[in-house]
């Protein structure tokens, strides 16, 4: 009996030096208890959970403490922004934008013509969209550089979504009103989440694979354009990458040298002018001005042309005046409705994620913020008013907006000056493109979305983020050899597919400590930690979810066991306490408190105590109304891991 007692004080003696040498501990460290958050009732505690989810922002506090005449202004100021900016507006703000304002509307009048003929749609209607929605946005956005108008991706999924069910050939009429129906329902989808405040839906859309997405669609888009440059009249109506160059090399006899020289010619001038303000931004109007001035020279030369250039297809007669109303040709019921439907959404996601992304770019250049939320709401509205006024899908444009960005522009009256040099255009010069040859509308696509393909945010995905790259390549793959939907389908998917795997499979750590210091780190990122005798130090860094609570379990009890084997190997102190640094456990739902219950139950069995250190308030909370805490006694949960190191190992010297 002597001995054996005499045996356990010198391995706890033993076991107390090692302990001081890996981590000074002073001679009386204080043990602070690890406090509870205070008492709320359950209304108080969802009334904070449903504002932390849907009001992070806390939009009504800048009505706090004001007079009922100063809350209607502000209310006004927050539901339409150009009451705050309208009372501060002068001449030289008014200089900037207008500048700016002529200089994207030469950029949006042949884009306009351009993205409505790839959407299938009367090339009139691009210009109708240049008008009414930036007059739109303009009373109701909170953006001060974004040019608005219709986009490359949008056109392209609503073009594609709706020729896989109706040709716009053979049924124009039933093709424009589903057009109108779907830029309807992505306007309400839209509103709709700003509204209610669910802008985190759009979030789904990781940056990862976006890029993929909009490098497939990129390429699509400027595959179909070889049509146009090629003068190919019978060209398959699929989006894939496969069908199209079989249908190129397949009608070679129908290609036009015509066609090749002129869209060529325009094609390279084009690139260029777009290469000289990459590398010299202050030469933006360069680029800015390309497109219209390869419109005028291309018309100029068919006119004079006109007898010796049949092959070239033009736009032909183009109806002047205003946008015509068109709620009448809105399709709310029949066999068609579900198309409608699933188009409007799939272009309302992608349009509101450009438009948002765009303006928080620009915002972010100039140091102001946008709103997400009111971004919705302006987006939205501007859609659904175009849908009654002959418009469909716009959004904000990232080459608009950059250009109206780089042209000075101060406020959103910029999209007043061009929505108005828009209407001078539809009202007088409309009979001016009656000669103006589709291939090079094809071309200024191509020069509008060859800069999607962003090789360079791929390779940072590869260097920094395998898995984001393999996303990457899942969704660029999946636009060229699916179809266009279902490459943003496979997009989502896998975004939400990564969501889960880090929520079902967290990172656990095994923590050291820093010597001569109370940190504690992990041990494969900081190489002079030391590990502490008879202690393993764990974090798990996630919430403890019922997704991933038997994951967690199972690892739990592999380290240990791993553990017991490098010290057997090792031949040092015997692993007696596990520590669960739960520092990044954010929450803990009721499956995740029964695993520490039954890990606890299984570490006791094999003499081994389980200790918590730092429970955050709300896991700390859940653990109290659980009585769990009952059963981890006087020593099992502290306030740090330092706390929980010197404490029991100073009752373990203490023991007889």
């Amino acid at each position: 009996m002597g001995v054996n007692l005499a045996c356990n004080n010198g391995c706890s003696m033993k076991i107390q030096s090692e302990i001081q040498m890996a981590m000074p501990v002073p001679a009386a460290m204080e043990i602070h208890k690890v406090q509870l958050p205070p008492e709320r009732t359950t209304l108080q505690k969802l009334r904070h959970r449903l504002s932390e989810i849907f009001f992070p922002d806390d939009p009504l506090h800048r009505f706090k403490n004001q007079t009922c005449f100063m809350k209607l202004l502000l209310a006004l100021q927050y539901l339409f922004p150009i009451f705050q900016w309208a009372p501060l507006y002068n001449l030289s703000l008014l200089r900037s934008d207008f500048i700016s304002g002529l200089t994207i509307a030469s950029l949006a009048i042949p884009q306009g013509i351009s993205y409505a003929k790839l959407a299938n749609l009367p090339p009139i209607l691009g210009l109708y969209s240049s008008f009414v929605p930036p007059l739109i946005y303009s009373l109701l956005g909170s953006s001060r550089h974004l040019g608005v108008g219709p986009v490359s991706i949008a056109s392209l999924v609503m073009g594609s979504m709706l020729t896989e069910t109706i040709s716009y050939t053979q049924d124009p009429i039933l093709y424009l009103k589903m057009a109108f129906t779907a830029t309807f329902f992505a306007g309400l989808f839209q509103s709709s989440l700003g509204i209610l405040r669910l802008g985190f839906v759009i979030d789904f859309l990781s940056k990862a694979t976006l890029v993929g997405f909009m490098a497939g669609a990129a390429i699509i888009v400027s595959l179909q354009q070889l049509k146009g440059l090629l003068g190919i009249v019978h060209f398959t109506n699929k989006m894939q990458i496969t069908p199209v160059l079989i249908s190129v090399f397949k009608q070679r006899e129908e290609w036009s040298w015509q066609n090749l020289v002129l869209g060529f010619s325009f094609l390279i001038f084009l690139l260029t002018t777009r290469q000289i303000s990459l590398r010299k931004p202050k030469l933006f109007w360069v680029s800015a001005a390309a497109p219209l001035t390869s419109v005028i020279l291309s018309t100029i030369l068919v006119f004079f042309l006109r007898n010796k250039t049949h092959k070239i297809a033009i736009i032909g007669e183009l109806p002047k005046g205003l946008n015509p109303p068109s709620s009448n040709m809105l399709y709310f019921n029949g066999p068609y409705l579900a198309l409608a439907l699933k188009t409007g959404l799939v272009t309302g996601i992608l349009s509101l994620t450009e438009g948002i992304a765009v303006g928080r770019t620009f915002a972010a250049l100039k140091n102001y913020q946008v709103d997400g939320n009111k971004e919705m709401m302006a987006i939205g509205l501007m859609n659904i008013a175009g849908s009654c006024s002959s418009c469909y899908v716009t959004t904000g444009s990232f080459s608009r907006s950059a250009v109206n960005f780089n042209a000075g522009a101060q406020t959103a009256v910029s999209n007043i000056i061009m929505a108005s040099a828009v209407l001078v255009t539809l009202l007088f010069l409309m009979p001016l493109f009656y000669y103006t040859p589709n291939v090079v509308l094809g071309a200024i696509i191509i020069t509008a979305v060859v800069g999607l393909i962003d090789y360079q945010a791929a390779y940072k995905l590869w260097k920094v983020d395998k898995l984001d790259f393999l996303a990457c390549l899942c969704s660029f793959f999946g636009v060229l050899f699916i179809s266009v939907p279902l490459g943003l389908g496979i997009a989502v998917g896998i975004s939400v597919f990564k969501i889960l795997l880090h929520v079902s499979r967290p990172n656990t750590l095994v923590l050291g400590n820093i010597p001569g210091t109370p940190i504690f780190h992990n041990l494969n990122q900081y190489r002079e930690a030391l590990r502490i005798p008879s202690f393993i130090i764990l974090a798990v860094e996630s919430p403890i979810y019922f997704a991933n609570s038997t994951y967690l379990q199972e690892r739990i009890l592999r380290w240990v066991r791993e553990e017991e084997e490098r010290v057997k190997a090792n031949n040092e102190s015997t692993l007696k306490c596990i520590i669960l640094d739960m520092t990044a456990v954010t929450a803990i739902d009721t499956s995740g408190i029964d695993t520490l219950c039954e890990l606890r139950k299984v570490l006791d069995k094999r003499s081994l105590q389980l200790v918590l250190a730092n429970p955050v308030g709300n896991v700390m909370e859940k653990l109290h109304q659980s009585n769990i805490l009952d059963s981890f006694g006087l020593k099992g949960v502290y306030l740090t891991v330092g706390e929980a190191v010197a404490d029991i190992s100073s009752s373990w010297k203490a023991q007889p």
